[in-house]
């Protein structure tokens, strides 16, 4: 037999697909291990949003520089996620999540003793690393111990662990900005990480059989570059004006970086030696959770990122009160996820992800009705819908789109929708805040007032995030019960 044929046969063996028998404690220890790790960064993810002011002062920075905090991580994020489906092969799950931890609590320390923006930029890198890490990591081995009959409830509570830490990540920050320096946001993620990481130890203890397969470098070379320029186009639009030139090449080398990628990707799964395996593409289940999940995020991290600053900015409130406001809707995510993951492990992904996603589309056109007059409990009650249809668009799609694949690709497949899950948010936030921001300097520059002008930027955001979420409701029923294997 052949190098090439045996890579192929090699291919063909599932990453600890055959789920070792594992008691109820040894389960939750594992996924709770896990989900806690995911939880608490991607908590970090968007936590600098409220804390960004501080940070320019204190450094003596512009906007454009402080913006890098947000849009380095997502770089890293972005770059180092299609390389999971490779590492959740080499690497044994203890391992990755031990060194994920340790990334990020690295990057954690260095951020709490930060002397210059330079370090703080380069700890938000080194926590995106781990970041990137655990949540394919999360996603695989849920499918691969969890049994098919229960994915539905654990998908759910996953889901929380995705949707509400970015929801409220901005609500943490004020909170904590406003009674301390931002300092305190990190210096309080030290022992949350470190007792993560014990837990960790502790429990994650699976046998699993790794493989040493060769690194393909030009793979990950343009990898990175593809997904790198790509965000960084993407998160440059909002300020493309001051150099047009530059975002454009950011887009058409990402771009043709990704034709490349792709192609040398297709060759390479003929003999198994693939950086990212996309089959699942073919999958058409899969297909339409990654382009509804890129939806969903976008139109979370979208509003969550234009509401505070149309409401402190434009509507004088605090950012205590703005986090009040949003946090029932996190607290309904947080009742009806694993409701509604047993209902989809008894009747399937339709009747979670159709009412999902008409109750995202009517939170997001909800939103478009609001003005600066609207009185704070009306968005309180707008916020709760589209939480709720958050919580079961996210519970269906983890399970459906995870599930329609083969055991032996659910590390590339997990790391296939995390990077969806990325480009999704980026676009979002990019088109929210560079529609509001345009639209409201014009309102602003014709003579209206500045809440006036913020509202009506937010208002075509909304209309904007209201017909991709209806695009969402039609794509819903297209996401049929997966193949059980």
């Amino acid at each position: 037999m052949s190098q090439a044929s045996s890579a192929a046969t090699a291919g063909e063996k599932p990453h600890a697909a055959e789920a070792p028998a594992l008691s109820t404690k040894q389960l939750t220890g594992i996924i709770g291990a896990l989900a806690l790790a995911a939880f608490l960064m991607i908590l970090n993810e968007t936590v600098l949003t409220v804390a960004l002011p501080s940070i320019m002062a204190d450094f003596e920075v512009s906007a454009a520089a402080g913006q890098w905090l947000t849009t380095g991580f997502l770089l890293t994020m972005s770059v180092v996620i299609p390389t999971t489906g490779y590492l959740l092969q080499r690497f044994t799950t203890r391992s990755l999540f031990i060194f994920a931890l340790s990334s990020f609590l690295v990057g954690t320390l260095i951020a709490v003793f930060a002397p210059g923006f330079a370090f703080l930029l380069v700890a938000r890198i080194i926590q995106a690393v781990g970041t990137a890490i655990v949540l394919p990591l999360l996603m695989t081995t849920t499918l691969t111990l969890v049994p098919v009959r229960n994915r539905g409830a654990i998908m759910g509570l996953n889901s929380i662990v995705i949707s509400v830490g970015p929801a409220i990540g901005p609500t943490v920050s004020g909170s904590i900005v406003s009674s301390f320096s931002w300092h305190y946001i990190f210096v309080l993620m030290l022992p949350l990480a470190v007792v993560i990481l014990i837990l960790g130890i502790i429990f994650i203890k699976i046998p699993s059989a790794t493989r040493k397969l060769p690194v393909d470098v030009l793979s990950v070379i343009l990898s990175a570059i593809a997904f790198g320029f790509l965000v960084y186009g993407i998160s440059s639009l909002e300020h493309a004006g001051d150099n047009v030139a530059l975002t454009v090449a950011s887009f058409v080398i990402g771009l043709a970086a990704l034709v490349l990628f792709v192609r040398r990707q297709v060759r390479l799964t003929r003999s198994g030696r693939e950086l990212l395996n996309l089959t699942p593409f073919r999958n058409r289940t899969f297909t339409f959770s990654v382009a509804m999940i890129m939806i969903a995020m976008g139109t979370l991290l979208g509003t969550v990122v234009i509401i505070p600053i149309i409401l402190q900015t434009g509507g004088g409130l605090s950012t205590m009160s703005i986090g009040l406001m949003l946090l029932p809707g996190g607290v309904a995510q947080v009742l009806v996820s694993p409701i509604f993951g047993r209902i989809y492990d008894r009747f399937g992904p339709r009747p979670v992800l159709i009412p999902g996603a008409a109750m995202l589309a009517l939170g997001q056109w909800l939103y478009v009705t609001v003005d600066s007059d609207t009185e704070l409990r009306v968005f309180m009650v707008i916020h709760i819908v589209f939480s709720i249809g958050l919580a079961l668009l996210m519970t269906g799609l983890l399970s459906s789109a995870l599930s329609a694949v083969e055991p032996r690709l659910y590390g590339h497949g997990s790391a296939i929708f995390n990077t969806g899950q990325q480009l999704g948010g980026a676009i979002g936030t990019t088109i929210f805040v560079t529609v509001m921001s345009l639209l409201s300097a014009s309102r602003l520059e014709s003579g209206s007032d500045l809440a006036h002008s913020l509202f009506a930027g937010a208002h075509v955001a909304f209309i904007i995030g209201g017909i991709l979420a209806t695009i969402g409701l039609v794509l819903a029923p297209f996401v049929k019960v997966p193949r059980q294997h």
